[in-house]
């Protein structure tokens, strides 16, 4: 049986799974849209409808028949990370910005959208058996391009979180001997983990990183205090902000602004030729600027759908 505490936690954590919606970039959800739905009214926007895309026989004709097969585009995506992915009110309907694009890409393409939730770090490995793509908000890396392909998709910095206040007077360039929350399996972890060495090379106490399943739990552990700073994607640290009814502030400013991308099965070249010509149809067509702006996060915006983009270490 859950603790008093450990049953607060989860509520608190079951509020912002159900609430975040938006970005921490300066653009702000918009109030109408493709949903045809006063979004305002809701604590995050309705869906973009993309019913309208019609197929394209040309990028429906370079889908492998190992994708095509069975009329679906199956996406898995991790569900907790909004505004790009994550669950309706219901508990159940995904929705974000990255759900909509891949239900774009799936007109497109002449097919039906399934929409897999999974553990973060469990999608790439399983892009080729489960899924047809993985489109969960990642970060496009040297290493990630031995193991998929990508097609470009977003770009995203990093932020910290604290609590309302910063009662530990944290500074973002030291946080030796802090408590930090991360994700599994995301750049922030490995980001985390190279400033704690750093402190440790200087002489300080290390950083005591915290890694968490769910974007919200790390989030609800700096509102619990069990955890000092919360370090995810400046988007979902500032929706975390938003939704938290300020009780959390960011400590310093964005950085490290990377590009995020579609992950594919590595070598599926029509599969990879099908996705950036659907991507950059969207682009072109106003499609993909649509999608963006009504989720509040235009500002992340790609001009340009790249194939294994040039990436820093």
């Amino acid at each position: 049986m859950k603790s008093i505490k450990a049953l607060g936690a989860a509520v608190i954590s079951l509020a912002l799974l159900a609430s975040l919606g938006a970005c921490g970039t300066t653009d702000e959800p918009s109030k109408s849209g493709g949903s045809g739905k006063d979004s305002s009214a809701l604590s995050h926007p309705t869906p973009y409808d993309v019913s309208g895309i019609k197929k394209d026989d040309a990028i429906a004709s370079l889908v492998p028949q190992s994708v095509a097969g069975d009329g679906k585009f199956k996406v898995g995506m991790e569900t907790t990370y909004a505004p790009g992915e994550f669950v309706d009110e219901d508990g159940k309907t995904p929705i974000g910005y990255d759900v909509d694009l891949s239900k774009a890409l799936a007109q497109e393409m002449g097919l039906k959208p399934e929409m897999v939730s999974a553990s973060f770090d469990s999608i790439i490995p399983s892009i080729g058996s489960k899924y047809d793509a993985g489109i969960s908000s990642f970060t496009i890396t040297k290493e990630r391009e031995q193991a998929v392909d990508f097609v470009t998709s977003f770009k995203a910095g990093t932020a910290f979180a604290v609590k309302k206040g910063n009662p530990k007077k944290l500074q973002d360039s030291d946080l030796c001997g802090s408590k930090v929350g991360v994700q599994t399996g995301t750049m922030e972890e490995q980001g985390a983990d190279k400033l704690s060495k750093e402190c440790t090379a200087k002489g300080k106490k290390a950083i005591d990183v915290q890694s968490f399943k769910l974007q919200t739990d790390a989030a609800t552990a700096v509102m619990t205090g069990k955890i000092d700073v919360f370090y995810a994607d400046s988007q979902v640290t500032g929706y975390a902000i938003k939704q938290t009814g300020r009780n959390l502030e960011q400590l310093g400013k964005d950085s490290d602004v990377v590009v995020q991308g579609i992950a594919l099965k590595k070598g599926d070249t029509q599969m990879v030729e099908a996705t950036q010509k659907a991507m950059q149809k969207l682009i072109d067509d106003g499609t993909y600027g649509k999608i963006m702006d009504h989720w509040g996060v235009k500002s992340g915006a790609v001009d340009k759908a790249e194939v294994n983009p040039e990436v820093a270490d």
